[in-house]
C-alpha cells in the first residue's frame, strides 16, 4: 500500500488555517494515511473538544489524559474554517470527553448550527462518541439534524475491551437504535477496522448486528498500527477480501458501502451521504 506524502499548495494552506483557528483535525492527530489526498482535495475532518482522549484506545493514536477545559468559542472557529474552505460538506468529530456531564454533545449541536448559520448550502456529518450511554445528550445532537449521524463500532465485541476500553459494544449498537427513533430520516453511519485479531465469522457477525440496527452507510478499513505502543497488527486482509467484505454487507441492505485498505470513517463522506439520503426517501 502506497499513499503521498503530505505537500502542495492545498496542504500547506489547510494546515495554516486549522493553526491560525487554533483547530484540531483527526486527520493529523489519528495520523490518517489519507491526509495528503484529502487535504489537496481541500477537505479535512475537524476534531471537536479538544485534542485529548478521555479514553485510551488500544488502536488510536489521539492523545489522551486530562483534557483541557472546554471551549466554548470552537464551533464559530470551525464554521470560519469552513466558510474559508468553501466546503460543500464538513465532517465534525471528537475525542472523547466522559469529564463533561453531556459529554460534550451541546458543542456538537452549537458546531452544526453554526456552520448551518454562515454556509447553508453545506452539509454536516457528525462522528460522535457514546456519551457513555446518555441519550438524552444524543438528543441534544440530534435535535441539530445532522445531515449524517456517525459511530464507529471499530472492532468485534470479543476485542472490545483490548481494543476499546471504556466503550460497550451493546451500548455502541443501541446508539444507532436511538439516533433512529429520534430522526428515522437521517442516515446512519458506521466504521469497523479488520486486521486485530477478529475471525472472518466475527466480523460478519458484528456487520449483521449493525445493519440490523437500521445503520445506512458502512466503512470498513484496515487496522494499522500507529506506533509500537499500540495494538499490533494480527493479519492483512488482501484487496479481494475488502471486494467480498463489500458484496457481503451491501447484501445485508447498507445502502452504501466503502470496504478497502486505506479507507477510513470520513473517506468519500459526501458521496456516502448521497447514497444513503436516496435510498431514505
Amino acid at each position: 500500500m502506497k499513499v503521498r506524502l503530505p505537500g502542495g499548495e492545498n496542504y500547506t494552506g489547510l494546515k495554516k488555517l486549522v493553526t491560525r483557528l487554533n483547530l484540531h483535525t483527526v486527520c493529523e492527530s489519528a495520523r490518517c494515511p489519507n491526509i495528503a489526498e484529502c487535504w489537496n482535495y481541500g477537505t479535512a475532518t475537524f476534531m471537536i473538544l479538544g485534542n485529548t482522549c478521555t479514553r485510551a484506545c488500544g488502536f488510536c493514536a489521539v492523545p489522551s489524559g486530562k483534557p483541557d477545559p472546554m471551549d466554548e468559542d470552537e464551533p464559530r472557529r470551525v464554521a470560519e474554517a469552513a466558510v474559508t474552505m468553501g466546503l460543500k460538506y464538513a465532517v465534525v468529530t471528537s475525542v472523547n470527553r466522559d469529564d463533561q456531564a453531556d459529554g460534550g454533545a451541546h458543542i456538537f449541536a452549537e458546531t452544526i448550527r453554526q456552520i448551518r448559520d454562515r454556509l447553508p448550502e453545506c452539509k454536516v456529518e457528525v462522528l460522535i462518541p457514546d456519551f457513555m450511554g446518555d441519550w438524552d445528550a444524543l438528543k441534544v445532537v440530534m435535535d441539530a439534524e445532522p445531515n449524517v449521524l456517525s459511530h464507529n463500532t471499530e472492532t468485534v465485541p470479543r476485542l472490545y475491551r483490548f481494543a476499546r476500553k471504556g466503550a460497550r459494544y451493546r451500548r455502541t449498537l443501541q446508539l444507532f437504535v436511538e439516533s433512529k427513533k429520534l430522526k428515522p430520516k437521517i442516515p446512519t453511519k458506521s466504521g469497523v477496522m479488520a486486521g486485530l485479531g477478529e475471525s472472518w465469522q466475527e466480523l460478519m457477525q458484528t456487520l449483521r448486528d449493525i445493519r440490523e440496527r437500521e445503520v445506512d452507510i458502512l466503512t470498513v478499513g484496515q487496522y494499522m498500527q500507529p506506533t509500537k505502543q499500540h495494538l499490533p497488527v494480527a493479519c492483512f486482509y488482501t484487496p479481494q477480501e475488502f471486494d467480498i467484505i463489500k458484496q457481503e454487507a451491501l447484501a445485508m441492505g447498507f445502502a452504501h458501502v466503502e470496504s478497502g485498505p486505506l479507507v477510513r470513517s470520513s473517506y468519500h463522506a459526501h458521496e456516502q451521504e448521497a447514497a444513503a439520503a436516496s435510498s431514505l426517501k
